[in-house]
């Protein structure tokens, strides 16, 4: 049986600035001969699993932002983790998650009470469904769940991406 493909890179924290819907992620850059060894020959954005520092991580996404080059999004549970934030070093070590990511099901049981909200969500590719779904699974405990939920429900009856939701509500709260 054939051993996957491990990587081990140290680097930097960075934050987008002004990026579109990327406004405010913090990442970490993959080279594009890194990001070859784990999938040879991909430009598509695909799953990973591993660490940061000693803060397991899996069905993380390799992102492709052009030169052959990728960028692991580093969200807030990821960073909390790691206990680092934007400018910090870190050390990663990753390898191709081949388990398939299963959309949360209570988002999906709500969502079917909403029929334009889902038909939204439903007309999305994977990868941004996605971002919602683990969204609600990152909350710790039910109310938040709860109301990551309402949001999500809220946000896809209007039509927003999830950047546009999260940021629609980060303004709310400060």
């Amino acid at each position: 049986m054939k051993k996957k493909a491990t990587i081990s890179l140290t680097t930097r924290l960075l934050k987008f600035a002004e990026n579109g819907e990327k406004t405010g992620w913090t990442y970490v850059e993959i080279p594009a001969d890194l990001a070859a060894e784990l999938l040879p020959g991909n430009k598509k954005i695909f799953q990973v699993k591993g660490a940061i520092d000693d803060h397991k991580i899996a069905g993380a996404s390799l992102l492709p932002m052009g030169g052959g080059n990728f960028i692991l999004p580093v969200n807030a549970a990821m960073r909390k983790g790691i206990r680092k934030k934007e400018g910090a070093i870190v050390n990663l070590q990753l390898q191709l998650d081949s388990q398939k990511y299963v959309l949360n099901q209570e988002l999906l049981d709500c969502l079917a009470e909403e029929p334009e909200a889902l038909a939204f969500f439903r007309s999305l590719v994977p990868s941004r469904q996605h971002y919602f779904s683990k969204w609600v699974d990152a909350a710790k405990t039910d109310a938040t769940k709860v109301t990551r939920i309402a949001r999500c429900i809220y946000g896809l009856q209007r039509k927003w991406d999830y950047g546009e939701m999260i940021r629609f509500y980060k303004n709310k709260e400060a």
